[in-house]
């Protein structure tokens, strides 16, 4: 699969300390698995000239004090609580300078943040994605990028995930509904 480096941007979702590393409140092995692939791919995307988008789940500490019925905490836990250490990208992918670092703060990266107004100035069309939770942050910011006429592919050999039937859900489902999914060897640039 051939990809403009000017029309595309790699998205790293949510690659940080509270998911990848073992003291990290909702720690996943496979998601600590992920960091050396997600690097490789971020790798390749800065020697094609790619932009890199991060991703960083944030929470305010009252931020579900008042929820009607989205609430992460009842169902995670408190994690990457605003200001923490979890809440950082874990220093093997620390971003660069020029890369763009989106904080959110639910599933979505483009609910209620300017991704989409940061991609459209930048001419970006096409969306590699990867991080994680395969089923979860990634699999609802690549839909929600479907739903506003971006193209997500989602690299599935650089992805955490819990288990790993979640992994397969999340690659099917991407596939089927919305987008795209190929492996890190499978992606080229135009020179």
């Amino acid at each position: 699969m051939r990809f403009d480096p000017d029309r595309t941007a790699l998205v790293v979702v949510d690659m940080q300390k509270g998911f990848c590393h073992e003291e990290g409140s909702l720690y996943a092995p496979a998601s600590e698995a992920a960091i050396s692939s997600v690097k490789e791919a971020i790798e390749t995307a800065r020697e094609a000239g790619v932009q890199v988008v991060y991703t960083r789940d944030v929470h305010p500490p009252e931020q579900f004090e008042d929820a009607h019925y989205y609430d992460e905490f009842e169902r995670w836990g408190e994690h990457v609580l605003e200001g923490s250490r979890e809440a950082e990208i874990v220093g093997e992918l620390a971003p660069e300078e020029g890369d763009h670092v989106v904080e959110k703060h639910t599933y979505d990266a483009f609910y209620n943040t300017e991704l989409e107004g940061w991609l459209r100035a930048r001419g970006i069309e096409d969306l590699l994605i990867c991080g994680t939770l395969a089923n979860v942050c990634v699999f609802h910011t690549a839909g929600s990028a479907g739903l506003r006429d971006f193209r997500p592919v989602v690299i599935e050999d650089a992805l955490g995930y819990i288990e790993e039937d979640h992994l397969e859900y999340a690659l099917e489902h991407s596939a089927w509904l919305f987008g795209e999914t190929i492996g890190r060897d499978g992606i080229e640039f135009d020179p």
